[in-house]
């Protein structure tokens, strides 16, 4: 498996002048580092490549910056699914261009926007639609599609692993993968055991956060269970550490973190790699390959 974290941990925005965290990465001993990008987020697409590619660091890129709301694979207008279609197209040209391994999210829908009804008849096979051609496009320029399922205060498309896997078969295309993420899921699901092995087939990376998105530990998720289903299923992607840094001015209550769950980036990773490191170590003592 390899480890990484999120730039959210210690920056609120990407940038050429935030260079400097691929190589705070390399030094916590991370495989991976993902990147969030937006209509907002300018940088050199050439510098960030470069330093990754020479620290020897994975990238991943994720929708995290502007994203027009009007940009909606599963809207009801079918105008604003090309505008979506279109508008995810580039972004996984960046992700291309640094040479990210995947472009991973809620690109089914809008994270923020829950429609209060009873979904149309149509709404997933329309979606389907729209991530199939996503997931040629991105096949293309070799770059994977790592779908996330949210919590149901997120969005009202996709909150469970049935209902990520009932898309991705719509979808119908082998560039379409699945990012498990441990806080929106808790909100789903009574088993993570179970939850995992419906995603298992198309499992590609694990966002680790605790039930509060605090550092992976002490809460409510089953971490060895979730491991000890990791190695059942041969899982060997990413486990990715998430959050939002609470010490950047108002930056995590932007992001509607209210508490101070992650005041201190590099401790934090550290502190959070070392945990989940360490009951990786324990399942693999008592459920030997």
């Amino acid at each position: 498996m390899k480890y990484g974290a999120h730039c959210y941990l210690f920056t609120s925005r990407w940038s050429d002048e935030r260079l400097d965290l691929l190589d705070t990465a390399r030094e916590l001993g991370l495989d991976m580092f993902e990147l969030s990008v937006g209509d907002d987020i300018i940088f050199d697409r050439r510098k960030t490549r470069d330093r990754a590619a020479a620290l020897g660091l994975d990238l991943l890129i994720g929708p995290g910056g502007i994203w027009p709301l009007e940009c909606d694979l599963s809207a009801d207008d079918p105008a604003d699914r090309a505008r979506g279609l279109a508008w995810h197209r580039r972004q996984v040209d960046t992700a291309a261009e640094i040479g990210a391994a995947a472009y991973c999210g809620a690109m089914y829908g809008h994270p923020g926007v829950v429609k209060r009804r009873r979904p149309p008849a149509d709404e997933y096979a329309r979606t389907a639609e729209g991530l199939h051609m996503l997931a040629d496009y991105a096949a293309g320029r070799g770059v994977t599609i790592a779908l996330e399922p949210m919590s149901h205060f997120r969005t009202h498309l996709v909150n469970t692993p049935a209902g990520i896997m009932r898309l991705i078969d719509m979808a119908d295309h082998p560039n379409l993968k699945v990012l498990f993420d441990t806080y929106h899921i808790v909100t789903e699901i009574r088993s993570y055991a179970s939850a995992l092995r419906t995603v298992a087939p198309r499992l590609y990376a694990l966002h680790a956060c605790e039930n509060d998105r605090g550092v992976p530990g002490g809460g409510l998720v089953p971490w060895e269970e979730v491991f000890s289903v990791l190695r059942e299923i041969g899982f060997d992607g990413y486990i990715g550490l998430e959050g939002y840094n609470s010490s950047l001015d108002d930056f995590a209550y932007q992001r509607g973190m209210f508490h101070d769950v992650c005041p201190d980036g590099r401790a934090f990773v550290e502190q959070g790699i070392g945990f989940l490191k360490g009951i990786a170590t324990e399942v693999a003592s008592l459920r030997p390959q």
